[in-house]
């Protein structure tokens, strides 16, 4: 069984592995780039307008759904309605005789009250939630204590051998506190000889940097945000953490679990590292320089975490469409369909600084609203084409999303279609309708041929295939494809398009940014009866027909040569 524990050590080789440049096309995309009519005639009959996906994302982005929380009546709205969405369109289970899987959850809501103190040589200060700081805990245990421990700062928190980095050397931090930065080395001060420049590793994402310390044996980690580092606003970050956190039981994820895990704000830890006579701004550098050593705070922490924790379970939607000769060999489209759910002013503690007073559902209409309804309405264009393909073809709409890839992380452990028989996973998250582009944005650029099967379909279309505007965001490392990446399966993942018919660069892009500013993790993020949905229409159209070539094809879609992911697809396809 694949654990995260092994996911994350395979990601850890390959942590700049989405960043390979584009080699020849090699397997199924030589059949493609044999032929690439510049017509339309290339583009399949799509039996889907804009209309179907608009009707579906009404209905999964509306009120009543409450925000599609996991363990929520708006669970039990999005299954209920997905699972009569498949039986419309004449959908098999996908999970045995069932369109469900059960993935177990511990759920943990952090006391409102809770404080961290810090004691340095200039005093003591008061930390309060979420204000200044945000913990959490992944143990499931109900209260820890955390008494005078030494705090030390560990740089960006990387341990990296392949490239000879590591925050961690020589230091025992069982017992103590570590405190690092977001990103990876060299970000913030625009080194682009480390790492990968501007281009986020999953060395820079938060996720990695508590599992690192983890494996440290630390007793608590703390990451000091800044707005570019995390690519959004604290706001995000407490929106995020004052709900009620969901993890896998340790049963289910073995893998080492921090007693306490949290953020700083800059301000908080600008004065925490002033009381050590530090300067943070210069401590960015420093810790971007390679030898970097880690330096003690003298500073300790102490807090009491009372977490309100219930064992429960969420599920995971698979639906299918069998395969006409290959039933065993599958393509999946995949979208989350959790978000954030609905906060009331009368739950364990108070949201409402986070949102209008008015408005306190977290509707995930963009996030990821427009995903569910995509794959949904990309199972009407295969239902609906008069011939099933030759290969499976999987819808699948994994939860807890939002909590840290949890469900598609327990689909690749057990999975319903064996991994070495998964051809290509078509993710879509969060797909913003800006109208019709000149081109279509590519998470994680030159990764797999699946790019060279995708590019004609772009360009009957009139588009081009482009990278990613802000690699520094990465985004790659933030979807549920990357479990299936780690694993060694071929994925996609697009973002639509920036390059717009009308307002080109500047335009689509500036959409791109109002949506992250003002509604991106916000009860902002509703439908607007005003969006221009012909894009949405042109990237499902493209997508549907990416899904289409491979579904019918005996080829298998490999890595490019040089990107470790392929390695563990060369693993996965030997496996009997």
């Amino acid at each position: 069984m694949l654990t995260r524990r092994t996911l994350v050590a395979l990601a850890l080789v390959a942590a700049g592995a989405s960043g390979c440049q584009t080699p020849a096309a090699s397997g199924i995309a030589q059949q493609v780039a044999s032929n690439q009519p510049a017509s339309d005639a290339i583009l399949p009959p799509t039996p889907f307008t804009a209309q179907d996906f608009s009707k579906r994302l009404q209905v999964l982005a509306s009120d009543a759904f409450g925000g599609r929380a996991p363990g929520s009546v708006g669970e039990t709205l999005t299954l209920d309605y997905l699972i009569a969405q498949a039986k419309e369109l004449g959908l098999q289970p996908g999970n045995g005789d069932s369109y469900t899987q059960t993935v177990p959850m511990v759920t943990s809501l952090t006391d409102a009250n809770t404080t961290l103190q810090l004691k340095t040589r200039k005093g003591s200060t008061t930390l309060k939630f979420p204000q200044d700081m945000v913990l959490g805990t992944t143990t499931g245990k109900p209260l820890v204590d955390l008494r005078n421990s030494d705090m030390v700062f560990v740089g960006y928190g990387v341990n990296a051998p392949e490239l000879g980095w590591n925050d961690y050397e020589g230091l025992d931090v069982r017992g103590k506190t570590v405190v690092m930065l977001v990103n990876d080395p060299g970000f913030q001060i625009g080194d682009t000889e480390l790492f990968e420049g501007r281009r986020m590793t999953y060395y820079g994402r938060w996720t990695y940097k508590f599992e690192e310390a983890a494996r440290q044996g630390a007793a608590a980690a703390l990451i000091v945000h800044d707005n570019e580092g995390a690519a959004y606003g604290w706001e995000v970050v407490r929106n995020g953490w004052t709900g009620k956190q969901f993890d896998l039981p340790a049963a289910d994820d073995p893998a080492p679990r921090l007693p306490i895990r949290g953020w700083l704000t800059q301000e908080s830890a600008r004065a925490l590292f002033a009381a050590a006579g530090l300067d943070l701004t210069a401590q960015y550098k420093a810790a971007s320089t390679k030898g970097f050593k880690p330096i003690a705070l003298n500073a300790t922490a102490t807090t009491t975490l009372k977490t309100a924790v219930t064992h429960a379970s969420s599920k995971n939607f698979i639906a299918k469409l069998p395969g006409s000769e290959r039933p065993d060999e599958a393509v999946i489209y995949q979208a989350h369909w959790d978000h954030l759910g609905t906060h009331q002013g009368d739950d364990a503690h108070d949201h409402n600084a986070a949102a209008p007073k008015d408005d306190q559902i977290w509707n995930g209409a963009v996030d990821n609203g427009t995903g569910v309804a995509g794959i949904m309405t990309i199972a009407q264009g295969f239902a609906r084409a008069g011939q099933a393909p030759k290969r499976s073809v999987y819808f699948f709409a994994p939860t807890l999303e939002e909590s840290g890839l949890l469900g598609s992380a327990y689909y690749v452990a057990h999975p319903s279609v064996p991994l070495n028989k998964i051809a290509a996973v078509i993710n879509i998250d969060a797909l913003i309708p800006t109208g019709k582009a000149r081109n279509l944005v590519l998470i994680g650029n030159g990764a797999s041929e699946l790019e060279d099967i995708l590019k004609p379909y772009a360009a009957a279309q009139g588009r081009e295939l482009a990278p990613e505007n802000t690699p520094q965001d990465g985004f790659y490392f933030r979807s549920d494809h990357f479990n299936f990446a780690k694993a060694g399966v071929p994925a996609l993942y697009i973002k639509g398009g920036d390059d717009l018919i009308e307002g080109g660069l500047e335009r689509g892009r500036a959409i791109q940014e109002d949506y992250r500013r003002n509604r991106y993790h916000k009860p902002t993020d509703d439908v607007d009866p005003n969006w221009n949905l012909e894009g949405v229409q042109q990237d499902l159209q493209a997508l549907y027909a990416v899904g289409r070539e491979v579904a019918n094809s005996t080829s298998w879609p490999r890595w490019y040569p040089g990107n470790a992911f392929r390695k563990q697809q060369d693993a996965l396809r030997a496996s009997p």
